[in-house]
């Protein structure tokens, strides 16, 4: 049987929130929505929390309610999933790369300070894997040069940067696809301690409007469902129990493999606590370990394959330049499973399997 390299911990306590949403006849955006944006609210520690339904909605929404659009430039991380940039995209602005830290995989604040120019409007740091990027740097670059700062936080759910949680320094955006640290089937959520941000966040999730019929602005059909809020609700109050679980899971993999000599763990810098929504460790031999892990039994994951630059599309675009950190990344990493429903047995697999191949 395969070791899965993500799962979502679903049980009757989800479905019976549910239910109880189908009955109730209130299934789209509603009283649980609202509900679930409170809580997410609190846990993050800002004022407010605007619900929609996906993570890329959340990161499209927060750069238009800044006012960010054509003309203007957008710095992020050519390592990350292609909704990171595709989000600035979306706005008629243009993504600008920086480069990555090698250890982190987390966009250099140094890379960042590079690529500023009079058409730089904001900074979407990526928090990849789980681990917070430098925002100490990147709050303070922002601070001197005027830029807005958007945090990609899609999987960092409780992660903090000298105790303060990420999607609380500027603007945050969260995935809560099924894979993620927590779910709601689909979905996203805005966070933000700017009143009139929250504000026109909604009007931009529900085609522009305040009120039913009266339109103000161009918006779109992004809103979240009670039924999605149901599950979230439910995925809070287990969302520290998880962040734990794969915090041990991953002192136990990294405990297991600090002895091989053909592989480099993943880190977790002072000051910063990683929630591990992936446990990625790094080798030049990726695809030979890769292969021996699915012979085992162990999924993996390579996130990701190709940085955004180097995409079909954005070369397309007219990207190109070279990323060099980013692009060695790309060619070694390996995700192995670290999720919460992972037992003993299957982490002492995973390590078996990794140190067996790394001896040959």
């Amino acid at each position: 049987m395969m070791i899965s390299i993500a799962k979502p911990y679903l049980d009757e306590a989800e479905i019976e929130a549910v239910t109880a949403v189908l009955r109730s006849g209130v299934i789209a955006e509603g009283p649980r929505v609202a509900q679930f944006e409170q809580a997410f609210a609190e846990y993050v520690g800002v004022g407010h929390a605007v619900a929609l339904n996906s993570g890329t909605a959340a990161l499209h929404v927060a750069l238009m309610a800044h006012g960010i659009g054509k003309g203007d430039e957008v710095i992020t991380s050519p390592f990350s999933f292609v909704a990171t940039a595709n989000s600035i995209v979306y706005t008629g602005a243009k993504p600008v790369f920086a480069d990555i830290e090698p250890d982190t995989y987390n966009i250099s604040p140094d890379q960042v300070h590079e690529m500023i120019t009079s058409r730089t409007k904001a900074i979407m740091p990526v928090h990849l894997y789980g681990h917070a990027a430098d925002m100490g740097a990147i709050m303070e670059i922002a601070e001197d040069h005027n830029l807005l700062v958007i945090e990609d936080a899609c999987q960092a759910h409780g992660a903090t940067y000298k105790g303060k949680k990420v999607g609380s320094f500027g603007t945050g955006a969260f995935s809560f696809y099924p894979t993620k640290n927590m779910t709601t089937s689909e979905g996203g959520i805005i966070t933000t301690d700017d009143p009139d941000i929250a504000a026109r966040s909604r009007m931009l999730r529900a085609h522009g409007s305040k009120q039913r019929y009266l339109h103000e602005m161009i918006g779109y059909n992004f809103r979240m469902t009670d039924i999605s809020a149901a599950i979230g609700i439910v995925q809070m109050g287990r969302l520290p129990e998880f962040t734990e679980k794969r915090r041990q899971n991953a002192r136990k993999l990294s405990n297991g493999l600090k002895d091989t000599k053909n592989i480099i763990l993943p880190v977790e810098k002072e000051n910063c606590s990683h929630v591990y929504h992936q446990y990625t460790i790094r080798t030049p031999r990726r695809d030979s370990l890769r292969d021996t892990l699915q012979e085992k039994g162990v999924g993996t994951g390579t996130y990701y394959p190709l940085c955004i630059h180097q995409q079909p599309l954005y070369k397309e675009m007219g990207y190109a330049g070279s990323f060099p950190n980013s692009e060695k990344a790309s060619r070694e990493v390996l995700s192995i499973p670290v999720h919460p429903a992972l037992s003993d047995a299957d982490i002492n697999t995973v390590i078996a399997a990794i140190k067996e191949w790394d001896q040959r």
